[in-house]
């Protein structure tokens, strides 16, 4: 378990310690995991993994990871599979407790079962649409179901056929029989069970029924031992349904599971419903649930993040009772403190400007020591030819009073290396700038003795002759602007056009050249890049992670 994550004092926390004082849960604190396999989990999932595992370790307990996969017709392998990786990448471990709901088919069927001899559930002919008109609104009751009425009898035959599969999707649903004048519209005769005759991911075609989520999961908790339910607040309306099914069920009420929600975690910039998020992917806006442009924590571990920030940003957060909007700058606020204890620097240019150093020998070369990291240590040797490159941006030919990088006549320094002086411009026959020829002085190398004299600007490069080609991703926001709501209706017309730059012919120095995927760096002067998964020997290929202007912390300091 990740050893660093810390649940700070929280009202679900004191929730615990009140039930711990109270002499409920002897037998120590138990949580879960729950997610429903439907698609790759995205940053609210993992606010939600850090809580449930978190209590689970701040108070010696346990925390199990449980798939709700009650839905086949959105279900699939890759999604379970996705959703281990991303837990045990965040750092945490369910150890031999990974559950599904599917597990318990059999038992919520004998659950159901016995709704209907208590007389507490029935099989309704209502469709939808019927449903719908029958449930009334927030300010009138509803009105009973024509077959509310059913015998017991009538209703245990009806559901055995309905098992067997003698009626078609939607011709025939389980419901509570509770109260179809509740204010609580989740009361409302709420449905249990659904015909699907859809093949399940695990367990085949052996069922046709499948149990709803909202029936399915209290009785999940209280089969595995959980002692308390953490949801998010949609499901605080749902509360009543979940108490009303274990009671019905004549779970104990000392011991059964207590369900307590907190508010979801929303973002600026980004969109944060896994349906939108599959529409993104189903639609090819982006290229994949690991696109590094999406809130998907596969598409922030490609990116480049770290599960160290992520975690971070959770304990930051904190866990809170209403609804807010996070701005995406304190996550990226995070992974930058979290990248710039850990990531070596090194040199690239993202828009080469070839530098010919007419005085220095044509065959010559020589390696200059740079550190990796300016606190951590470590060293490499970065190779200094007569033909370098330097970003296009670093040099201005007219340039104002202020600016201190390369301009004719000007001196500057080569991080690592010496002091250069452009003394002509090379220009096309259409007057655009492609070369520029310098001179260096010799006495001025890095680290030597009589390195001393002070130039006002200092540029990163790389070796002409040297350099590794590279692609470089730059990312923006998905949404257009900070005012874009994560709810906005038609969300698809809000998307940033411009949310991917892709850079070609960049440089970088020799030394990332055999670099592995997933390795991260500190470009001087430019952000934090990642190596990506698509990477060849021919060609590198670096994600920005994030720049180097932390626009949260310097919010702090206002």
């Amino acid at each position: 378990m990740a050893e660093n994550m810390i649940i700070a004092s929280n009202f679900i926390q004191n929730a615990i310690d009140e039930d711990l004082k109270n002499g409920k849960y002897s037998e120590g604190i138990h949580t879960r995991f729950p997610p429903e396999p439907n698609g790759y989990l995205h940053i609210g999932h993992a606010k939600s993994i850090c809580l449930n595992f978190g209590l689970a370790k701040k108070n010696n307990g346990m925390c199990n990871l449980r798939f709700d996969d009650t839905n086949p017709t959105k279900e699939d392998v890759e999604y379970v599979d996705s959703i281990q990786d991303d837990v045990k990448w965040l750092g945490f471990t369910w150890d031999d407790r990974m559950f599904y709901a599917s597990n318990y088919f059999e038992k919520l069927f004998e659950c159901a079962t016995e709704l209907i001899k208590a007389g507490k559930a029935y099989v309704c002919d209502l469709n939808a649409e019927q449903m719908r008109q029958y449930r009334g609104t927030l300010t009138e009751p509803g009105q009973e179901s024509p077959y509310r009425s059913r015998s017991i009898e009538e209703n245990l035959d009806l559901f055995m056929r309905m098992k067997k599969g003698e009626f078609i999707d939607g011709e025939r649903v389980l419901r509570a029989k509770i109260d179809m004048a509740a204010p609580n519209i989740n009361l409302r005769d709420p449905i249990l069970y659904r015909i699907s005759h859809t093949a399940h991911h695990r367990t085949g075609t052996t069922w046709c029924i499948y149990p709803m989520y909202d029936f399915a999961h209290p009785i999940s908790d209280a089969i595995e031992g959980i002692t308390h339910s953490i949801c998010t607040l949609e499901f605080e309306d749902h509360r009543p349904l979940y108490d009303w099914l274990l009671e019905s069920l004549g779970y104990d009420a000392a011991k059964r599971p207590r369900q307590i929600e907190f508010a979801r975690l929303n973002i600026t910039d980004t969109v944060m419903s896994k349906r939108k998020l599959r529409q993104l992917v189903e639609g090819g806006y982006v290229t994949g649930w690991d696109d590094p442009r999406m809130p998907t924590i596969s598409g922030l571990r490609r990116r480049g993040y770290t599960p160290e920030s992520i975690r971070d940003f959770c304990d930051r957060i904190g866990v809170a009772k209403s609804n807010s909007l996070v701005d995406v700058a304190m996550l990226e606020h995070c992974v930058r403190e979290d990248l710039n204890e850990r990531a070596d620097r090194i040199m690239a240019v993202l828009h080469p400007l070839k530098v010919v150093i007419t005085n220095y020998p044509a065959d010559e070369c020589e390696y200059m020591m740079a550190e990796n990291h300016p606190h951590n240590g470590g060293h490499r040797f970065v190779p200094f030819t007569r033909e370098i490159y330097i970003e296009q941006e670093d040099f201005m030919e007219e340039a104002p009073k202020k600016f201190f990088r390369l301009k004719p006549g000007g001196e500057v320094r080569l991080k690592h290396a010496f002091i250069i002086k452009c003394e002509e411009v090379i220009k096309d026959a259409e007057g655009q700038i492609v070369e520029l020829h310098c001179t260096y002085d010799a006495q001025t190398k890095s680290g030597s003795a009589n390195s001393g004299r002070k130039v006002k600007g200092t540029l990163h490069w790389v070796s002409a002759k040297f350099a590794v080609p590279a692609e470089v991703h730059l990312y923006d926001y998905l949404l257009k602007t900070e005012e874009n709501s994560i709810e906005s209706t038609n969300f698809i017309d809000e998307l940033n056009p411009n949310s991917l730059e892709v850079i070609k012919n960049c440089m970088v120095e020799p030394s990332v050249a055999w670099t592995a995927p997933g390795t991260r760096y500190q470009f001087l002067r430019q952000g934090y890049f990642c190596v990506d998964k698509d990477s060849t020997k021919e060609c590198l290929v670096f994600n920005r992670i994030v720049g180097l202007r932390d626009s949260w912390a310097k919010a702090k300091k206002v």
